[in-house]
Parts: C-alpha cells; structure tokens; sequence
C-alpha cells in the first residue's frame, strides 16, 4: 500500500478540504497512521483528536515524512505540512486512497439505530456466510472479524473504529477473500467523520429513541436523530423499519437521495403506522411464538417489488426477545437484496448466539440470571417486559448503572423504566464511570425513580459484589438481571479501561462456587 502526494492534495481539493501545503516536496507514503507509537519510515502522520505537538515530534522522530492537520506545528518543521479544513475528513479519504478503496470490492450492508444493532448484525453475518460460503466479514460492537482463521478474529474496541483502521480492515478481509461485510455503523462515526465518503450497498435503520446524548456526545435529540440519518443518505438502497419513531422524517431523509424503488419498508403486522402516500409496506412479519430460547415468526411480502426477493416463509430464531424478530428481519430483507435466499435463513437463525444478549444462567437454587446489554430506556423496558411475560417470576431483582461522561440521557430513561416495569428490588452499580463519581450517577438514576412503585432499592458501587448480593437474595423461582455490560471485559474508569471479568462469568462462577 501506498499513497504519492500528488494524488492525495488532487482528493483534498476535489472535496474543498485543503487550505495549504508548506515546505512541500515530492514524496510517497507507505504507511499511514494517526498513533505516533505505530510511526516508521515512510509514514504519512494525521494530527487527530485529542492531539498534542509533543506526538508530532514523536512521530517525527520515528520516522514520519510529512503529516495532515488543521493547522501547522513548529514540531513538524523540516517536514511537509499538508493544512486541511477538516482533519478527520482528509483522514477518511486518504485512507481509503491509500488502502485502495476496499469497499469497492466488497457488497457492504451497514446497520444503524438506537438498540438492535448488534443482533441484527449477527443475524446478517449467519445468513450470509451461508451464501456466500463463508465469505463475509463482520464489524460489530463485539467482534471483528476479517477472515476465517483465528488471527483474522479479535474484540472491537469501537463500534465503528476510526477510519484508518476502518479502511485498513476491509484491505485485510478483501485480501483474505471476503466478498461481503456486515458493519455496525454509529452516529458518532458520523458526528466525528470517521465514514466521511463511505458509500454502503444497503443501509438498515431500526430505530431511533434518546441515546447518547450528553456534554460529551450528542448536543441534542435532533442532532442525534441527523447523525442517524446519515446512513441512508450513503446507501444505495435502504431498509427501514416503518415502525421506528420519527417515521416520516427517516423516510424522507432516505428519499432525499434514493430513488422510492429502492427503498424498502418493513413492520409487525397489525403495527399502527403512518405512511407517506402512495407507500405500502414491503414485508410483513407476524409472531407465531416466543419463548425464553427461541422466538418463530412468519415473513410475508407484500409488494412486487418484495415478492422478486423470494424471502416469504417462516423462520426460527435462537436469540429469545419477541423484539428480536424485527432484528431478523431486517436481517433476512437486507441478506436477500446481497443475494442470499431464505433457505439460508431458515438454516441458520436457529443457531446464532450472541455474547452478552440474553444469556440465561440456571442455578439450582437461587434462580435464573439473565445477562444483556440493555444499556437504555427502550432496551431495558422491552427485557424487563418480556420477561416478565415468559416467566412465573416470583422476585424479580435488577443491577444496573450508568456511564460516565456520556449517554447522560440514559439515567432518567432507567429511571423510567424501572418506575413502569416495577421489579420487586433495584440494586444501583457502577457501569464504566469514567471520570464522574459512580455514586453521584447511581444516586441520579435514583431520583428518577417512583419510590411508591419500586420500594426496595440499594446500593453497591462494587459491581460484582452487587451481582454476588442479588444471587445471594434471590430463590428457586426467582430471577435476577443483569443489565448494561453484556460480555465487556473492562470498566472504563478515569480514562482508562480497567479488567473486569464480564457480568457472565462473575455470575457463572459464584453460582458453581454456591452449589459445589
């Protein structure tokens, strides 16, 4: 890989990004990089983020020959300066350019929404290994997987990772292969125009409710709800769930940019929904059964231009949660516009496991453990109220926080939702504080509490003696949620991410340790 100078100030002007270039020279980059501890010879350096000139004369010393930022630094002198507008822009396209534009040789279908994201990405990489033969690549909040040999599979540190590391992932799964890639997309990779120029095949919007609004992410609901949009604007054909809040704008938005044909709409049946007109609903799915292992649904198209797509018929899911069958669905439709057909999804839906999304642990006498992600309003309301329809629950404990520093939205929708959902006992937790105090967030999710409704709340700042108290509490009939973290194996904690065994195995391990 490489990339020359002139070519790269050629992609800057074309998208009226760059302002100047100083001390230039005729060069070509063979390595790319935004992390000075990774700078060798040859390296074309980005000035990102949190940025400090002392990383420049790093990088300088370490080898860079020249390096992009929004303004110059005497650390750089002796090297060429390339002055852009915006420097997470010019890092997305020259990336891109210097990785060979992978994702012009892979089918992409990018998801975005409030909740359901991962699901439905898990769902969509099952079916399409199946038809491609294992050809798909997968970017999920969990997992990235690049390949099909064990080095190609490692933990996400980002939903949606920077874009060098984006566009330098996609270069190894076309290399190794891979034909498809299943990507979760989220808006703070376009609030920070880490995907600024990425252009999928098919974009999926699930849905959109107060998420990630905070001093440190989203201004506002509206500018979350913009970010989200994103998505469609950069899709070939979209996929929406007519369902979702703030329909009409979402449809809209999408049909800005894409021709109506080539936007899909799809909605539980018997679902109140309000559509622009002339609109149908392309796919229908109905619920035939739900139960705490499996969910079975029935897909029903009701357009022609559905009907070419062959994707009517039943399905089986392994991942409990009536919710989940929407998430399955968008999985079949956008699997299907990639060329998959339903017998692929028949085959493969009943045998997805997710990691952190409703994991179920049977103990002998203190109950059923439940462990998922549910890290806001919607989420956590949907897991509380299904279970509570699939079970003869006799007490019902719940151990949850907040994050620190961003999804500030998130404590009164808890609140919220636990007012209305009413488990029997809260315990209030830490949930990667980052830098505020977790007390202060746990007594915040309190207030929005009605005390009259949920009376027995406590607090335990050490979330695993907080998960080890509910067991303890809990009986034979009884059930305990663990809610927020899923399958993360670290806390963040003033600024940085500090071991923590996962809510699974604390839980997993004390049970065997309590019934030895």
């Amino acid at each position: 890989m490489e990339l020359h100078i002139t070519p790269a100030l050629a992609l800057l002007r074309e998208h009226h990004l760059l302002d100047h270039v100083s001390n230039l020279t005729d060069f070509t980059a063979t390595n790319v990089s935004y992390d000075s501890r990774k700078v060798k010879s040859g390296t074309l350096f980005f000035c990102k983020g949190n940025f400090l000139p002392k990383y420049l004369a790093s990088a300088k010393e370490n080898g860079a020959i020249a390096y992009v930022a929004e303004r110059e630094y005497s650390e750089g002198n002796g090297i060429p300066a390339i002055i852009v507008k915006d420097e997470q822009k010019a890092m997305a396209l020259l990336g891109a350019a210097f990785y060979g534009y992978p994702q012009n040789d892979l089918f992409i279908i990018a998801i975005t929404g409030t909740k359901g994201k991962t699901t439905t990405a898990y769902f969509a990489d099952h079916i399409l290994a199946q038809s491609t033969d294992k050809h798909v690549a997968l970017f999920s909040t969990l997992d990235r997987i690049l390949g099909n040999q064990p080095e190609d599979k490692f933990k996400s540190d980002l939903t949606t990772p920077e874009s060098l590391d984006l566009f330098h992932d996609m270069r190894v799964a076309v290399n190794n292969g891979m034909t498809h890639l299943v990507m979760e997309v989220s808006s703070q990779a376009y609030k920070k125009n880490r995907i600024y120029g990425l252009k999928y095949n098919v974009g999926i919007f699930l849905n959109i409710s107060p998420d990630h609004i905070g001093r440190n992410e989203h201004p506002t609901f509206a500018d979350y709800l913009h970010c989200k949009e994103q998505l469609l604007v950069n899709s070939d054909k979209c996929l929406i769930n007519a369902e979702t809040a703030n329909f009409m704008d979402v449809y809209y938005t999408a049909k800005a940019t894409t021709q109506p044909e080539d936007i899909f709409l799809f909605a539980r049946r018997g679902a109140e929904v309000v559509l622009p007109d002339g609109r149908q609903i392309d796919f229908e799915y109905r619920n035939d059964l739900e139960d705490l292992h499996e969910s079975e649904f029935e897909l029903t198209a009701m357009t022609e231009k559905a009907k070419q797509l062959h994707l009517d018929g039943r399905f089986t899911t392994s991942v409990p949660g009536d919710y989940n069958e929407g998430n399955a669905v968008a999985a079949i439709i956008a699997s299907g516009l990639a060329g998959a057909k339903a017998t692929d999804a028949v085959e493969t839906l009943n045998h997805v496991h997710i990691r952190g999304r409703m994991e179920m642990i049977n103990s002998h006498e203190h109950g059923t453990i439940y462990v998922d992600y549910a890290h806001n309003y919607a989420s956590l309301k949907r897991l509380l109220a299904f279970l509570k329809r699939q079970t003869n629950a006799g007490k019902v404990t719940v151990v949850l926080g907040a994050t620190g520093d961003k999804g500030i939205s998130r404590r009164p929708g808890f609140g919220k939702a636990l007012t209305e959902e009413q488990p029997d006992e809260v315990i209030l937790t830490t949930d990667d504080p980052g830098y505020e105090d977790p007390m202060k967030i746990a007594r915040e999710i309190d207030s929005y509490i009605d005390h009259d409704k949920v009376k027995n709340i406590q607090f335990e700042m050490d979330r695993e003696t907080a998960i080890k108290k509910a067991i303890d509490d809990s009986k034979n009939n009884d059930i305990v949620v663990l809610a927020g973290k899923g399958e993360d194996p670290y806390q963040k904690i003033k600024g940085k991410d500090t071991p923590y065994p996962t809510d699974v195995k604390i839980a997993c391990e004390y049970i065997n340790e309590l019934e030895k």
